[in-house]
């Protein structure tokens, strides 16, 4: 079956490859672009192949996705691809040696932002969606292809409106298509996000009264934060893999130079695993604040308010969908191990739906999220014929 598979992802790479370059030459920055012409070139691809399909929209009636829905002719689970067709933002056009939507192919490279992440998957999918389209009747359940936007953003919009699309059948579990070849990632750290907002009385700088400003103050909890003792991970391979972290991402205040700030705003980012929760980053947190007020105290108490939070989440090898993706991997001659990612995605967003998912395996690459994004074809029949392989098993077909 093996040979087959790759033979037959071999003879649709100049189809794959096509899709995906006109999916790169259409710029889809999260926040940045509109969507709608990158989802109208797979619109029109999948209108073409009379592949059942539907928009998907989120709460202000924005177009954030597209569902591909193919039902098999036995009842049983459904499962789902999931590729995103945003991309990061090009950064420094000037640094990058190509054109960040040249779309072209020099050697074994297609290059531009989304190669990687993630609109060669959305290519991939698509084909495999319509692979199995022509002989659905002998599925058992059915293969839902997610092609969602505003996931670079945070937001994930598509995925949201995914989950909350009261006519989409639920999915026993989700593959996400992110770059990388050596690894199928099957969890991650979850997060916990809060703004800190620091008070202090504001006054002249050249003042003969001495006055902490806002900005001294929060420099102080940047230590305070920065000292909080975490936990390792567990040792000797048992737990969870990796630690709690904790990061101050962005500080705001002050304006000009003859006024000392009245408020300093924080951003704090914490790396959550199972055994240090969302619960005990709010608590240092806080924690620390009550510290800095009665050390160097203000005209009110620091204020923390949370922004987000999601669930790590793990799926043990021989859990579904992550056992049928290792096997397709080794069924194609490939030794890959299973990951838990230091990053969180959208695998913590289904995780806290009770969704398992697998968040990563992909061709290789080169530039993600950073100058001269490029990913690697020469695996590219491998890469799709394992995801082919993985999906025929989950539907009752190998």
């Amino acid at each position: 079956m093996s040979n087959n598979l790759v033979a037959r992802a071999t003879e649709r790479s100049a189809s794959v490859i096509g899709l995906a370059q006109e999916l790169i030459r259409l710029p889809s920055r999260g926040g940045v672009d509109d969507y709608a012409p990158v989802l109208g070139i797979l619109e029109s691809w999948l209108t073409g192949r009379s592949l059942p399909h539907r928009r998907l929209y989120d709460g202000t009636g924005q177009l954030v996705g597209l569902l591909v829905e193919i039902a098999g002719g036995r009842p049983g689970p459904w499962w789902t691809l999931d590729a995103c067709v945003d991309t990061a933002p090009f950064g420094d056009e000037s640094a990058w040696s190509f054109p960040p939507t040249a779309g072209d192919v020099v050697g074994t490279w297609l290059r531009g932002r989304g190669a990687a992440d993630s609109k060669l998957a959305a290519s991939v999918f698509c084909h495999i969606a319509a692979d199995l389209y022509l002989d659905a009747a002998e599925l058992t359940g059915g293969l839902a292809v997610l092609l969602d936007v505003d996931e670079h953003t945070g937001g994930f919009g598509g995925a949201r409106a995914y989950l909350a699309d009261e006519r989409a059948a639920r999915p026993a579990g989700v593959m996400i298509g992110y770059p990388g070849m050596d690894e199928v990632v099957v969890g991650g750290r979850g997060l916990w996000r809060a703004e800190i907002t620091v008070h202090a009385p504001s006054g002249h700088s050249g003042s003969r009264r001495t006055v902490v400003s806002a900005i001294s103050r929060a420099a102080r909890l940047v230590q305070l934060l920065d000292a909080a003792e975490l936990p390792e991970a567990p040792a000797g391979g048992t737990g969870f893999p990796l630690p709690p972290k904790l990061s101050v991402t962005a500080v705001r205040g002050g304006e000009g130079f003859s006024v000392t700030a009245d408020r300093c705003d924080m951003n704090v980012d914490f790396r959550t695993t199972p055994e240090f929760t969302v619960e005990d980053a709010d608590k240092l947190v806080r924690k620390a604040a009550a510290q800095l007020d009665a050390d160097l105290p203000g005209p009110a108490p620091t204020d923390v308010t949370e922004i987000t939070s999601w669930p790590p989440f793990r799926l043990e090898p021989d859990q579904q969908p992550a056992a049928a993706l290792l096997a397709g991997a080794a069924e194609m001659g490939l030794a890959v191990r299973a990951k838990v990612a230091g990053p969180s995605n959208i695998g913590n967003l289904l995780a806290g739906h009770g969704i398992p998912a697998t968040a990563g395996f992909g061709v290789p690459y080169e530039g993600l999220h950073g100058i001269d994004e490029r990913a690697d074809l020469a695996e590219l029949p491998r890469v799709h014929a394992v995801y082919h392989h993985a999906v025929l098993a989950l539907l009752g077909r190998r």
